[in-house]
């Protein structure tokens, strides 16, 4: 489901128009990437949970030439399903 599919399923699911619709998901968008860039934890109780995950530096693989590699340290968004989306998945 792409992003026009999605806004069309959720304005015909919950009565908003599109644009509304729309607006709502682009606001969703930004207030969780600003939860990311400060580190916090944003959770929708039994449906997911997003959480900012720091990675240590590390030495790794170039997999063509097998040469070592250093990456640097960095940040990574942690997304982790709820029960009631495990749940709807194992249907």
């Amino acid at each position: 489901m792409n992003r026009s599919q999605l806004v069309a399923a959720v304005s015909s699911s919950s009565g908003v128009s599109a644009s509304d619709t729309d607006a709502v998901l682009s606001a969703l968008a930004k207030v969780i990437a600003g939860a990311m860039k400060d580190r916090d934890k944003v959770t929708l109780p039994g449906f997911v949970a997003f959480e900012a995950k720091h990675r240590e530096a590390r030495t790794g693989r170039n997999p063509a030439t097998g040469e070592a590699i250093e990456i640097a340290a960095s940040w990574a968004v942690k997304v982790t399903p709820g029960s009631a989306l495990k749940a709807a998945a194992n249907e």
